[in-house]
């Protein structure tokens, strides 16, 4: 069977990467649809070899552009812009499988529409799980698609499950053995300075991340394991256990991806190199396995592997996200939101690196949560929650 992939959030890493991943496997993927923000040159440059169906593009004078230059090397690709686009490429290209790839809040609408539609969700982008966990389980259950997690640390999770686990598994069975899932994560560049250093952190400092390579938003999410944070709640919905049996452990060496401990003392865990085209080769081929790319990973090369549980007065959101996870309804959505804006205000060099949690607290304080039963509500309460963020960084 030849899939037929959209990508939403062609240009970014995990796009690049899943492309890297179809373009070694021509006879069993084909390329349907290519979304991309700002990187317009790039979108060219794969709606050129790979000839998508639809590309989208988020500017009416960029859809202009893509579409000359497009038509001057008789690509017929159709091209759109705009958000309700987003959710064409997945809805009218034809495809099948949706790499959900794109960073933010922007890609909860296109992901929800894919599992509306009952496509194999390949989710990269954790805001639609930590923004409408609830609904957006419920419509992959509705669509009656696949979802396949593609961060590491849950894809990682997602080979450690049994092949009959479900999120609908029976607490009475104790989740088929299941007792803790434990995501692993590298504690980013700042894991071991000095926290009075912390006050003069810079955008390129914080992006610096000593084993993976990722956006400068997600890079400065790991540096303040924010992303772990999201991931914790990600997990919750993804796989149903209750909050206290998600740990987080830091392993600065981003070997061992994440594990899973079972009620007879077994642990198992997933190893390999921190490239991201493995989770992305395992969810487009599954439950088949194929060649990703990736360098093999020989344990004999390594000194050590070592783990920690994190200092929380060093990481201070990943206390947020666990509490926001805890109190629940809209509670995620205010601290992701408040967080993008807080990152880019930081990004921009207009927030202090410290003041990162602050401003998201603040946020979370302000605004009453309610209910996540609609997705009205949640994107109601994601606009209020970033007014608030800008306001309370404007006061700074």
């Amino acid at each position: 069977m030849t899939r037929r992939v959209a990508i939403l959030g062609s240009t970014g890493s995990i796009g690049v990467n899943t492309l890297d991943v179809i373009r070694a496997h021509p006879d069993r993927f084909n390329v349907a649809a290519l979304t991309a923000g700002k990187q317009i040159d790039r979108l060219v440059e794969q709606c050129i070899e790979f000839q998508p169906a639809i590309a989208v593009v988020s500017e009416a004078d960029d859809a202009k552009r893509l579409e000359a230059l497009l038509r001057q090397k008789n690509i017929a690709t159709q091209v759109m812009h705009g958000p309700s686009s987003l959710v064409a490429a997945v809805t009218d290209s034809d495809c099948d499988t949706v790499m959900a790839a794109i960073v933010g809040a922007a890609g909860l609408v296109p992901a929800l529409a894919a599992a509306k539609a009952g496509k194999r969700v390949l989710l990269a982008n954790k805001e639609a799980l930590v923004m409408s966990g609830n609904l957006f389980m419920h419509a992959i259950s509705a669509g009656g698609g696949e979802l396949l997690p593609i961060d590491s640390e849950h894809n990682a999770i997602f080979q450690c499950l049994p092949n009959n686990f479900t999120k609908e598994s029976s607490p009475q069975n104790a989740y088929l053995g299941v007792e803790e899932l434990w995501l692993t994560a590298s504690g980013g560049p700042f894991r071991n300075t000095p926290l009075e250093q912390l006050s003069n952190i810079t955008p390129e400092q914080a992006c610096a991340h000593p084993n993976w390579v990722m956006g400068r938003k997600i890079s400065v999410d790991s540096a303040t394991m924010m992303n772990k944070g999201l991931e914790v709640i990600e997990a919750f919905w993804l796989f149903g256990l209750p909050l206290e049996k998600i740990k987080v452990l830091i392993h600065p060496q981003s070997v061992v991806h994440s594990m899973v401990r079972y009620r007879d003392g077994s642990v198992l865990a997933q190893m390999g190199q921190p490239d991201m085209r493995t989770p992305i080769a395992y969810g487009l081929a599954w439950p088949e396995r194929i060649a990703a790319g990736v360098p093999s990973l020989s344990l004999t090369q390594l000194a050590n592997l070592s783990f920690s549980e994190p200092d929380l007065s060093r990481f201070p959101c990943l206390s947020l996200a666990f509490a926001a996870a805890k109190t629940g309804g809209t509670a995620p959505t205010v601290l992701n939101a408040a967080n993008e804006i807080a990152v880019a205000a930081f990004l921009d060099e207009g927030l202090p690196y410290l003041q990162i949690p602050v401003v998201v607290e603040k946020t979370l304080n302000a605004i009453a949560i309610e209910g996540a039963d609609s997705l009205d509500t949640i994107l109601h309460v994601d606009a209020q929650a970033r007014k608030v963020t800008r306001e309370l960084i404007q006061a700074l």
